[in-house]
């Protein structure tokens, strides 16, 4: 439920707390953890945002980065306008507060794994479960997606090229009674991201 989550959360500020009218220009999603600062959707995210001024709108503060120095930094760039959707009242100095509990919530978290791991190792427990190593099934899951996704530019494209926004394709959609993958109705970002994946 993470995912889904996050864009709810992401859905709920773009319909409440958001300029209006809103344009959704791109959709990124990285599978690594926010802990990790290497990560290539981001860094795509922040450059189109660089080139176009738009605002990086994130769902959780740590989901932009979990180290108080990386969001400090981007705080400094002034090419970088970002939002984060479940702290939308909150201003500069009130993130930077938030990106250091946080950060000091992470190296808890970790110390408390690694005890806990020791105990478990000591009793002579097994660790670790079944993982996919080759990836394989997440690559799976993304080829379905892509799959989906081009289906629907057949009937997303025409719309698109035509000039309407994400929200009215979303409204369009919803009328047709064309479902998401997920059964549920269509919002803006879902709709970039199927446009996001068509294209790829």
């Amino acid at each position: 439920m993470g995912l889904e989550a996050q864009n709810l959360d992401i859905d709920v500020y773009l319909q409440n707390y958001s300029d209006v009218p809103y344009e959704v220009i791109g959709c990124f999603q990285d599978i690594e953890s926010g802990a990790n600062d290497d990560r290539p959707e981001l860094q795509k995210a922040l450059d189109q945002c660089r080139k176009t001024g738009a605002t990086l709108l994130v769902a959780k503060l740590d989901r932009l980065s979990r180290k108080v120095a990386r969001i400090a930094t981007l705080m400094e760039d002034r090419r970088v306008k970002f939002a984060v959707a479940n702290l939308p009242r909150a201003d500069k100095a009130m993130l930077h507060m938030y990106a250091v509990m946080a950060e000091m919530e992470r190296d808890f978290i970790s110390a408390r794994t690694k005890a806990a791991l020791a105990v478990a190792r000591k009793r002579g427990s097994r660790l670790g479960g079944l993982r996919d190593k080759t990836m394989k099934r997440n690559e799976a899951v993304q080829n379905k997606a892509a799959a989906e996704a081009r289906k629907l530019m057949g009937t997303i494209g025409p719309m698109r090229d035509g000039g309407a926004t994400l929200t009215q394709i979303a409204s369009a959609l919803d009328a047709s009674g064309v479902k998401t993958s997920r059964g549920g109705t269509w919002t803006a970002t879902q709709v970039s991201r199927v446009i996001a994946r068509g294209l790829k």
